[in-house]
């Protein structure tokens, strides 16, 4: 064992001076994201009706769906409102830090080449991955103990140290669970992206079969170790065995994971990759059908998950259906609104999978900043190709995977609510109201296109930028956020079909931003150096 792990300590001072900046700012995030938010609910809902009030429309299925089963509604208390509110949404947030920081020092370091050289040391065979492990434990153990100070130093009523040091013992061990899956995938899978894939791939299958069972198949729920956590009732009853047993699943997969790593060879995994043709198709001599051959197994996977998410909301329309029926407030509210509560309801759900619907957008056309730091563009423009060509083709590809992704979204949603509702929402009315957000994409697609041309270090702030979009326009409403802050993100400024009149002015505006970062990211990516 000790010449397994040998020289561990080395590799762990190592990588936390590599991520000296890294692990702070996403401590720092995450633990200012969920302090604020506890402070403006206590501002928000001062007196005792106006948190029953809310404690209703969590009942929604719609809202359960999002955040899982409510508890704690008889006596709504500023502490249960943060848990039942927040405690799903942070943890996925820390899901996805635990990916994209285990994946970049485990497979992304031997795809590149640099885990060889480190090999040839004299090193145990464990070493980097025992590191990795260690650090990254120790990280969410430390975001554990930063979220329970925070939460307690806020000395509202209801949020206790118990309490606090539960929610972010809950979130440490989501990390935790997350780590030593990223990190088993690592051994799998041959390539960054297919072990970032995977485990992305594996947190949205977790989160939908929870949202579905918590929804109407109860114990389809128990399947995903995100219902785990919730089964704590932080601040209401406090239960410490769904910690305990995710603790213990995740020891299990950190195992799995060395030992994978131990029998493996460097540089191989245990789904290989399928060995490519002796000679391309002359199709490929395109660069378009080029970009599209290097993602399409990307592609197809986020076009059957966009079509899966729209199913999954549009079920949930027969129960809304049946809990406004039976809930006398939401019968007061519409009969005082000509809008219904479903239209309403639409609305959120467009935003939620347009953003969604940008991610792949966006991994098309950061695929080319990928390519270029891999050196793999060089070989291309040996070739008659221009820049712009090049460029244009991603671009193509990444606008035409948006509109499929929001059709396929849409035609799911409406597919789904077809069936279980009796009143069923046309596909005209479902159209403009998710496509009206296209102009939004386009320029989170602009955005990186400036950014890869003109600033290319910087073209993965992108990602930062539509989270704060998510949390804006999301989360604005419900902690009352200035309108400006809205208005900083395109998403924010998209009219909301059908409930609002559209806008063609904001579409123009769009539009054109759109258009003006998209040339000048062009020039710019035709004149600079290349970078590898």
């Amino acid at each position: 064992m000790k010449a397994t792990f040998h020289h561990m300590s080395d590799f762990i001072r190592f990588m936390v001076k590599r991520d000296r900046f890294r692990i702070p700012i996403w401590l720092f995030a995450i633990t200012i994201f969920t302090v604020l938010t506890a402070s403006s609910f206590s501002g928000l809902y001062q007196t005792e009706e106006e948190r029953q009030a809310i404690a209703e429309t969590m009942l929604n299925p719609a809202m359960t769906a999002m955040v899982g089963p409510g508890y704690g509604l008889d006596d709504y208390t500023e502490g249960a409102m943060l848990a039942h509110q927040m405690l799903l949404f942070s943890a996925v947030i820390v899901a996805i830090m635990s990916i994209l920081l285990v994946a970049r020092h485990t497979r992304s370091d031997e795809e590149e080449g640099r885990m060889e050289l480190l090999r040839a040391l004299p090193i145990g065979r464990l070493s980097i991955t025992g590191a990795t492990l260690t650090i990254y434990i120790f990280v969410h153990f430390l975001l554990a103990i930063l979220m329970a100070i925070g939460l307690t130093a806020l000395q509202i009523d209801h949020i206790n140290w118990t309490g606090s040091l539960l929610y972010g013992v809950s979130l440490g061990v989501v990390g935790i669970f997350f780590v030593a899956l990223t990190s088993v995938f690592a051994q799998i899978t041959e390539s960054t992206r297919g072990t970032i894939g995977l485990s992305f791939a594996t947190l949205f299958f977790l989160y939908i079969i929870r949202a579905i069972g918590d929804v109407s198949i109860e114990w389809l729920s128990w399947l995903s170790p995100l219902n785990w956590i919730l089964r704590t009732e932080v601040y209401v009853n406090n239960y410490w065995w769904p910690v305990l047993l995710l603790f213990i699943v995740s020891l299990f997969l950190i195992i799995l994971s060395l030992y994978l790593n131990f029998i493996r060879d460097l540089g191989s995994g245990f789904l290989p990759t399928r060995k490519g043709s002796a000679h391309a198709n002359s199709y490929l001599r395109n660069p378009l059908a080029l970009s599209f051959r290097l993602q399409r197994t990307s592609i197809i996977i986020w076009a059957i998950g966009m079509f899966v998410i729209g199913l999954s909301y549009g079920s949930i329309f027969g129960d809304l259906e049946s809990f406004i029926a039976s809930n006398e407030m939401f019968a007061e509210m519409l009969t005082a609104s000509d809008i219904s509560l479903t239209e309403q309801f639409i609305t959120m759900l467009m935003t939620v999978m347009s953003m969604i619907a940008t991610v792949p957008a966006l991994m098309i056309i950061l695929k080319l900043r990928g390519e270029e730091k891999r050196n793999m563009t060089e070989g291309l423009f040996a070739y008659p190709i221009s820049r712009i060509n090049m460029i244009a083709s991603y671009t193509i590809l990444s606008v035409i995977c948006s509109i499929v992704m929001l059709l396929l979204a849409c035609v799911g949603l409406w597919l789904a609510q077809y069936f279980v509702m009796e009143e069923p929402l046309r596909l005209g009315i479902l159209l403009p109201a998710i496509f009206v957000y296209m102009p939004a994409i386009l320029v989170m697609v602009a955005i990186s296109i400036f950014f890869i041309g003109v600033i290319p270090k910087m073209s993965s702030m992108i990602w930062c930028y539509l989270g704060y979009s998510f949390f804006v326009v999301y989360l604005g409403d419900l902690l009352q956020f200035p309108t400006w802050l809205n208005s900083l993100s395109p998403f924010g400024a998209v009219p909301n079909l059908p409930v609002e009149d559209m806008n063609w002015a904001v579409t123009f505006i769009l539009c054109l931003i759109a258009i003006v970062l998209t040339t000048v990211g062009f020039t710019q990516y035709r004149s600079r150096d290349l970078e590898g």
